[in-house]
């Protein structure tokens, strides 16, 4: 099969570093990332199966990856060489569409029986994503037995598979992933239980955009506040349903005005119920502690890395910092056209990336021998008036 492999190679990866600290995404082309034909991926055990990838999203763990950005925390968490790519949408030898869902868990894994989180259908707290029978990755995309998006094959156990919607669109279903990461946060942060509140949504790509439209679907929120960099990114927040979007110099100016808080130093008296940051850069984090009020609480959902940033803020406010990642089940508060209770993420993902027409975000796609094209534009989406970049699988040939 062809795929974009992704070796452990420290001499590509330290050079890799360099470059992607000059230019986002220039990590693509000195880094351990290339293109080959490789054998496809083994049927790890009953309950696996072939998956041919049609669309396959590149994202922010993605891009950090190539250009040598990663935690360390990561490394006894992925196996190699592994093709990336998680946001995927394929198709299963039968012809039938399928979208994955990339946590590799005790299912998936053998593990029996299943740690506590996957018991209770929280795949993101799972206790064994480096055991099992698979080699070590937290997901598809970082483990060395399963292949990854970024190719022609790979394979994929039974439980990761959810089946697309007759009529539903190859790059509406690629944006099903990222939407039910942002579904989890939405709910990771609570904001269904708080009417009327003030959300502040930091950031305004992929997973800030399909924020704002989960907050819409899933609470009921009195005001809520998007922070977005570009024009087209402006634009898109407040279609999507923000009531204020703000340059990211006009923060604190517009919370304190919203919120009738003070000015105390670099921050504010009040601020927001509720900040989802969606960039979880050290600056990010700097700004949600001086916009959040007092008992309030900051929710990361974008992947932050090693940051310093003064916590004194956060001690003496008494404000709750929660990190959220993937997805498994939400309820049961869960409000809205779709109420439930206790529904997994995937199903509320497909239903929100239906009703906001949330394919509207896929702005360009690549085939595999323009990857470094493609990684160019996914690093640089925001100035370039583009939000989701994608590898187009459905042309390319499958030895």
């Amino acid at each position: 099969m062809r795929a974009l492999l992704f070796e452990r190679n420290l001499a590509r990866y330290a050079a890799a570093r360099v470059a992607g600290s000059l230019a986002s995404g220039l990590g693509a082309r000195v880094g351990p990332l290339t293109l080959t034909e490789t054998d496809d991926p083994d049927l790890p055990g009953p309950g696996w199966v072939r998956v041919r990838p049609r669309l396959a999203g590149i994202c922010g763990s993605d891009l950090a990856t190539v250009d040598g950005k990663s935690s360390r925390y990561f490394e006894p968490l992925v196996s190699f060489p592994f093709v990336p790519g998680h946001e995927v949408v394929g198709e299963l030898a039968n012809g039938r569409r399928v979208v994955l869902e990339p946590v590799l868990g005790c299912a998936a894994r053998g593990v029996d029986p299943p740690c506590r989180g996957c018991a209770d259908g929280r795949l993101d707290c799972c206790e064994r994503i480096a055991f099992g029978h698979l080699e070590p990755g937290l997901q598809t995309g970082y483990c060395a037995d399963t292949g990854g998006g970024w190719s022609t094959g790979l394979v994929a156990h039974e439980s990761q598979l959810h089946p697309v919607p007759e009529g539903m669109s190859d790059e509406a279903a690629v944006m099903v992933e990222p939407a039910a990461c942002a579904v989890h946060g939405v709910f990771n942060a609570g904001v269904e239980a708080l009417d009327g509140a003030t959300v502040l949504v930091l950031g305004a790509g992929t997973l800030g955009l399909c924020a704002i439209a989960s907050l819409g679907a899933h609470a009921r929120p009195g005001t809520v506040v998007a922070v977005a960099k570009h024009p087209e990114q402006r634009r898109l927040a407040a279609a999507l349903g923000a009531d204020v979007v703000v340059g990211p110099a006009e923060t604190r100016r517009a919370m304190r005005r919203l919120t009738g808080s003070l000015r105390v130093g670099g921050g504010l008296s009040g601020g927001a119920d509720v900040v989802i940051d969606c960039v979880g850069t050290e600056s990010s984090l700097a700004d949600d502690l001086a916009v959040v009020r007092p008992g309030g609480l900051v929710c990361l959902l974008g992947m932050p890395s090693i940051v310093t940033v003064d916590m004194t803020p956060l001690w003496q406010r008494q404000v709750t910092l929660r990190g959220s990642y993937a997805y498994g089940r939400e309820g049961p508060g869960l409000r809205g056209p779709n109420a439930a209770a206790d529904r997994r993420t995937f199903d509320l993902a497909f239903e929100l990336v239906a009703e906001a027409g949330l394919d509207r975000l896929v702005s360009a796609t690549y085939p595999l021998d323009r990857y470094r094209e493609a990684i160019d534009h996914a690093a640089n989406a925001g100035r370039r008036g583009a939000v989701k970049v994608a590898f187009d699988l459905r042309g390319e040939k499958h030895r």
